[in-house]
């Protein structure tokens, strides 16, 4: 059993085993000595510390794990022996090896050091290992042909982190980030501090630009290598536009559901107006807050992390959430979606069964008898008459809450009874038969008789503990053959005529008088155009059959036909 230490590293802590601890201590105070003499030498040091800590931190999967000997000659075969310089033999076990340098990769970095502006080209032509020149030749070809090079270079100058430690500058040109190269690197430049900042600044690019001419003239690559690179920088680009498009979906999607299921939470834990509607719909006792948090969670986790892959597409040094935060954050998915999944079927369950209750009465309406419809509105909540299939809330006259909904139907049929009836059929749905036609005997509609005028509520009423199952009144008002009828213009939305229902007035027959016969009426006002109306409206799943004074319309799936005025029109898919 070994003990831990807790060290300081270039700024960053870790916990370290003894053993690994004191091969690391031994490694840094070699380093130091073979720096005594070293111009830079504090410097050197620190960037050769800095260097450490991330190699470290590469290695950590998390926050308590302990670093070993394994990571520690890891390191120190990335970094190399300093065993060049003075350092005493008993520092290393094992008999002195030659130098090993890891293969490093191209990261791309803005070389601030020769910037004309940004340090963007000269840091991509570190990436694709090609002249600036031509990267900035690049940049004045999009700005004269479209303009879009001016966006293009904003973004990347957002985007591309500046090289500022050796690290990333040895990382930006494809060295290995070990001791020789990072003493190598300061020397340069503390050499250069020496001169004066505009020669040095002119000798710098010179000797770059000449560096990577003579690389290319001694390389000789060819058209297709060249052609090569500019793909992969149009890759490259591709992937980060792509990226910002996931940060973008994923950050807008996560800040619309917090705002409004958040939103929705709040207003029901604190009963704001019209939350009410939401807890009519709702058949569960799970609270609306309950039902927006868990929706945050089952919508927004993926969402969540569509951002995380946009942001790693932009940062390739990103750290990963951990094991930890990832299973806890799937966790709370499962739990969310399975909860929802539950109080989702519960839901559909509530409209599976449906059930009506019907109730017949007879009105003194006979042969020959005149009969006036009408239908009436709500003064205490709205007279506005037309038949919709919504739903509202307000309170009745004992200020108790009610459902309101104008949901009601109206069909006229001939009958050969002495006297006139009306049907009352209340429909409503539920998760069981005797769920359903409770809810349906709980509707309230009322109507009224007097002096051969017939008063049809155009609303009807129900508890709010009733919940909003699918409620609907149906009227069927029978007339004995030979008696007249007038209904009122406002009839014209609660009662249209369809083959479904077979009502014998059809729209456009309002405040006419009309003498009821056998499953048909005959108006007594209207002029001899109007007198032999005929709406004929037959449809199924796959054709419709329309006649009117319009002409006839058949459809199918294969033919369309129409015979009016104008002659025969005959159309088909195969045309």
């Amino acid at each position: 059993m070994n003990k831990t230490v807790n060290i300081n590293l270039a700024g960053i802590f870790f916990h370290i085993d003894e053993n690994a601890y004191s091969k690391l201590q031994r490694y840094l105070e070699a380093i130091k000595r073979s720096f005594t003499d070293s111009q830079g030498r504090s410097e050197i040091l620190l960037d050769i510390e800095a260097r450490i800590a991330e190699l470290f931190n590469e290695r950590i999967k998390d926050e308590k794990q302990v670093i070993s000997m394994k990571e520690v000659e890891e390191v120190i075969t990335i970094m190399g022996q300093p065993e060049d310089y003075i350092v005493d033999e008993e520092i290393f076990e094992d008999e002195p090896q030659p130098r090993q340098s890891s293969q490093s990769t191209r990261r791309l970095f803005r070389d601030t050091e020769n910037a004309y502006i940004g340090g963007v080209s000269s840091g991509l032509s570190h990436y694709f290992n090609v002249d600036s020149l031509w990267i900035r030749l690049a940049w004045v070809g999009l700005f004269i042909f479209g303009g879009t090079g001016i966006l293009i270079y904003i973004l990347l100058w957002v985007l591309m982190p500046a090289a500022q430690t050796t690290a990333e500058k040895l990382s930006m040109s494809g060295k290995p980030v070990n001791i020789t190269n990072i003493e190598q690197k300061v020397k340069e430049g503390f050499s250069s501090v020496k001169d004066s900042i505009e020669g040095v600044a002119d000798k710098v690019k010179q000797k770059d630009f000449n560096k990577v001419g003579d690389k290319v003239q001694s390389t000789s690559r060819s058209f297709f290598d060249a052609l090569g690179n500019i793909f992969l920088f149009c890759g490259t680009i591709f992937a980060k536009f792509f990226g910002i498009i996931l940060m973008i979906i994923g950050a807008s999607t996560l800040i619309g559901l917090v705002i409004g299921l958040l939103s929705l939470g709040v207003a029901d834990i604190f009963h704001f107006p019209g939350i009410d509607f939401a807890d009519i719909v709702n058949s569960t006792y799970l609270p609306i807050w309950v039902v927006s948090v868990l929706t945050l969670f089952a919508v927004g986790i993926p969402f969540f992390y569509i951002f995380i892959l946009g942001l790693k597409i932009l940062v390739n040094n990103l750290k990963s959430l951990g094991k930890i935060a990832n299973f806890t954050l799937l966790g709370i998915w499962l739990a969310s979606i399975i909860t929802l999944a539950v109080f989702a079927a519960r839901e559909v369950t509530e409209f599976a069964r449906e059930a009506s209750v019907t109730e017949k009465k007879g009105i003194n309406i006979a042969v020959n008898d005149t009969l006036y419809v009408k239908m009436a509105g709500n003064e205490m909540y709205s007279n506005y008459l037309h038949r919709d299939y919504d739903f509202d809330i307000f309170h009745d006259e004992n200020d108790q809450k009610k459902i309101y909904s104008s949901n009601v139907r109206l069909i006229f049929k001939s009958t050969k009874d002495s006297l006139a009836s009306v049907s009352i059929e209340r429909n409503a749905r539920g998760n069981n038969y005797q769920n359903a036609k409770e809810r349906a005997t709980n509707i309230e509609y009322d109507y009224a008789f007097n002096n051969n005028e017939l008063l049809l509520d155009a609303y009807f009423l129900t508890g709010i503990e009733n919940k909003f199952r699918d409620q609907e009144v149906e009227i069927t008002l029978y007339l004995p053959e030979g008696s007249i009828i007038n209904i009122n213009d406002n009839t014209y939305t609660f009662h249209r005529n369809s083959s479904q229902y077979r009502d014998i007035i059809d729209n456009g027959f309002e405040e006419y008088y009309l003498k009821v016969i056998y499953d048909d009426v005959i108006c007594l006002d209207c002029n001899d155009d109007e007198k032999f109306k005929v709406n004929i409206d037959i449809k199924d799943a796959d054709s419709n059959f329309k006649f009117d004074e319009d002409g006839i319309q058949i459809k199918d799936e294969d033919v369309q036909v129409k015979i009016d005025s104008n002659g025969i029109d005959i159309k088909s898919k195969n045309n």
